[in-house]
């Protein structure tokens, strides 16, 4: 039934357990496992005289190198069981675009994603990818906690 999952993958403790779940979906199902990391661009700091600006590309360099460590660790995990991986980095200031739009370029079935359970005002302020991700795709989509 599914043949592709998307994962998306920010190497917090709740994205390592959905990597565990998807992988054993996965290999249940036959299944491809994509996985995607989305850097988010360097923000941009207000100009003030007590501001100390740090280096883009500093900071590009290792949002890039954590992202690509977030994939291996699911690449590592997937190869441990034998199914088919892919991996995708994307960099955009909204995540949930790059994980729609990847789960369409990939022909996935399926959507599993951890859920970070914002309460409160930082629900309510900052949103919630997977929110985001439910509204905006047509495909199923597992919500992992």
């Amino acid at each position: 039934m599914f043949k592709s999952i998307l994962l998306p993958t920010d190497g917090s403790q709740l994205s390592e357990r959905a990597t565990e779940t998807a992988v054993k979906f996965a290999q249940l199902n036959g299944a491809k496992l994509v996985a995607i990391s989305v850097v988010q661009p360097f923000p941009l700091v207000p100009m003030s005289e007590a501001v100390i600006i740090p280096d883009a590309t500093v900071f590009d360099k290792h949002a890039d190198e954590y992202a690509r460590n977030c994939l291996d660790r699911v690449a590592a995990a997937a190869q441990a069981v034998g199914i088919p991986f892919e991996g995708v980095m994307a960099q955009s200031a909204t995540p949930y675009e790059e994980i729609v739009k990847a789960a369409e370029q990939h022909h996935c079935d399926i959507i599993m994603m951890a859920s970070h359970g914002r309460k409160g005002l930082n629900k309510l302020f900052l949103g919630s990818e997977t929110q985001k991700v439910l509204a905006h795709t047509t495909l199923p989509v597992l919500v992992l906690r």
